[in-house]
């Protein structure tokens, strides 16, 4: 149980401040727990950013996979892969995943993000390959790109609506520039 208050803790620490806010004292004091206690079942930030990305990323992939699933064709199965990435960009998971991606890691944790995204990006593969594209993997990673730019978007509070962007999205993964 305790493990699962500082990982809670943890997600709404890097939320709301980042990765700077990410401390073994910012821990205790969410959690109550003495600062020698979250040493306890954590040796460092990095065994906390692994231990989310181990936990987080698969719920958030089972999330974008299950959509999906209700998807029938290739191109709703794109569009639902592009909109649930998109509408878990809110999610305190996500935003703890954005937190932790765009600070200082280690190799370790940069390494499971890495195999997290892959995981993602597996799942549009056949799709994409159903569409007929030659390099299917090759246009799987740059759909991803796609998304994360608009997450980008999205996380910054960009001028636009963040509905704008995702319909935006949608239709550049479907039909590229020509929207």
């Amino acid at each position: 149980m305790q493990r699962g208050a500082l990982l809670d803790a943890a997600r709404t620490l890097l939320s709301e401040g980042g990765t700077e806010a990410l401390t073994f004292p910012a821990l205790a004091e969410r959690t109550g727990l003495a600062r020698s206690s979250v040493y306890e079942y954590f040796r460092s930030r990095a065994a906390v950013v692994e231990e989310l990305c181990a936990v987080d990323f698969p719920v958030w992939a089972a999330e974008v996979e299950a959509a999906m699933t209700r998807a029938d064709t290739p191109e709703e199965k794109i569009e639902a892969y592009v909109r649930r990435q998109l509408a878990l960009v809110g999610d305190r998971r996500h935003r703890a995943v954005v937190a932790i991606s765009a600070g200082e890691l280690d190799a370790g944790a940069r390494e499971k993000i890495r195999a997290a995204h892959g995981g993602l990006i597996a799942m549009i593969v056949e799709a994409l390959a159903d569409l007929g594209h030659e390099q299917p993997r090759l246009a799987a990673m740059l759909l991803q790109g796609v998304v994360d730019a608009a997450v980008r978007r999205i996380e910054l509070g960009a001028a636009e609506d963040p509905t704008d962007i995702t319909e935006a999205a949608v239709a550049m993964a479907l039909h590229g520039i020509h929207g």
